[in-house]
C-alpha cells in the first residue's frame, strides 16, 4: 500500500496539536481541507485514528502506534530526498540557489560572479520561486541554498542569516488618489483592499499585509496573486494596494503603477537560507561566505 507522504504530515500535525483548528493554522490550509485528508487517510490504512469530540481530537491505539512511527518516516524521507537531489545536482558541479522576487536586489549577480571565481567549474543555477514558495524551493529540497525574504512558514526548521533590511513601500495605481503624496500613513491604508499572496503562504502573507501593525484593524482582500506579473496586473486595474519592498520601484517599474514611501510599518529583510543537513557541505558553505562578504551584517540598505 502507497501513502502520500503529505497525509502523514497531516496526521502528524494534528496528532501533535491535538486540535484540528490548531493543526489547520499550522499547516496553513482549511479545516475542512484538513479534515478530508485525515478520512482520506483512515480510508486508506482501513483504520480509525482519531476520536472526536468538542474538545479536539483524541488518538486511538492505532492511531498511537503511526504516530510514534510517521515523524522518523518523514524524516528519513527528507533526508533521502534532499541528499539524492543534491547528489545529482553537484555531480554536474551544479548549486540550486532558489530566490523570491528579486532575491538580494543588485548584490545578486555579484554574490553569483564570487561565487564562481571561488569555485572554478561550478555554476550557481538561479531558481526563481513563485509567492506560493516563500521558502524558494528548500522546504521541498528543490534547491541547496535561497535567497529568501523574512519571514516565512517554516524558516524555524532551517539555518537563516540575514542579510540586509530595507524599507517597505506601497505600490498603488498611478490613478489612486493617494499615489501623488510624497509619503502615506500605514494608517492611511487600512481601509484600503490589498492585493495578498495566497493563504496557504501564512506567515508571508501575513507580513506582507502587515497584520501585526493594524492594532486589530481588519484586512480587506481585493485580489489574490502567486506571481510576479499577475501582482503588477492587479494593482494597474485597481483591485488593490500592495506593500512592496522599497526595490520593486527598480525592479518591477511599470506603467499605470506608482511606489511611494510609507511610514508606520517595519523593513522588509533579505536572508540567505539552507538546510541543517547541509552545514559541513564545503559549496553550500562557499555560497553562504560570498553572501555575509558582500551584502551581509543583517543592517540597513544594500551592500
Amino acid at each position: 500500500m502507497d501513502v502520500d507522504t503529505r497525509l502523514l504530515r497531516y496526521f502528524v500535525a494534528v496528532a501533535e496539536e491535538g486540535n484540528l483548528t490548531r493543526a489547520a493554522q499550522r499547516l496553513y490550509v482549511s479545516q475542512p481541507a484538513l479534515t478530508k485528508q485525515i478520512r482520506q487517510l483512515e480510508s486508506q490504512l482501513g483504520v480509525l485514528l482519531f476520536t472526536r469530540s468538542r474538545t479536539g481530537m483524541a488518538l486511538t491505539e492505532a492511531g498511537r502506534t503511526l504516530a510514534e512511527r510517521a515523524p522518523g518516516l518523514l524524516a528519513d524521507w527528507d533526508r533521502t530526498l534532499r541528499e539524492t537531489k543534491g547528489t545529482a545536482s553537484r555531480a554536474q558541479h551544479v548549486l540550486r540557489v532558489g530566490f523570491v522576487a528579486s532575491g538580494a536586489n543588485e548584490a545578486t549577480p555579484r554574490i553569483v560572479a564570487e561565487f564562481a571565481r571561488r569555485r572554478p567549474g561550478w555554476r550557481a543555477e538561479m531558481r526563481q520561486a513563485a509567492w506560493s514558495n516563500p521558502s524558494a524551493g528548500l522546504a521541498d529540497s528543490e534547491v541547496d541554498v535561497a535567497l529568501v525574504r523574512l519571514p516565512f512558514p517554516g524558516q524555524d526548521a532551517l539555518r537563516v542569516t540575514p542579510l540586509f533590511t530595507e524599507p517597505r513601500c506601497v505600490a498603488l495605481a498611478t490613478e489612486h488618489p493617494l499615489a501623488t503624496r510624497e509619503v502615506i500613513a500605514f494608517r492611511e491604508l487600512w481601509d484600503e483592499p490589498f492585493v495578498a499572496a495566497p493563504p496557504e503562504t501564512g506567515r508571508w502573507r501575513e507580513y506582507w499585509l502587515a497584520t501585526d501593525e493594524r492594532e486589530g484593524h481588519p484586512v480587506r482582500i481585493g485580489a489574490v496573486t502567486n506571481q510576479p506579473d499577475d501582482w503588477l496586473s492587479a494593482i494597474a486595474n485597481g483591485y488593490g494596494i500592495a506593500l512592496a519592498p522599497e526595490s520593486a520601484a527598480r525592479f518591477y517599474a511599470r506603467p499605470g503603477i506608482t511606489y511611494r514611501p510609507v511610514s508606520g510599518v517595519s523593513p522588509s529583510q533579505v536572508a540567505v537560507a539552507w538546510a541543517p543537513a547541509d552545514d559541513p557541505h564545503p559549496v553550500v558553505r562557499e555560497f553562504v561566505h560570498c553572501c555575509e562578504e558582500l551584502v551581509g551584517g543583517g543592517g540597513d540598505g544594500e551592500r
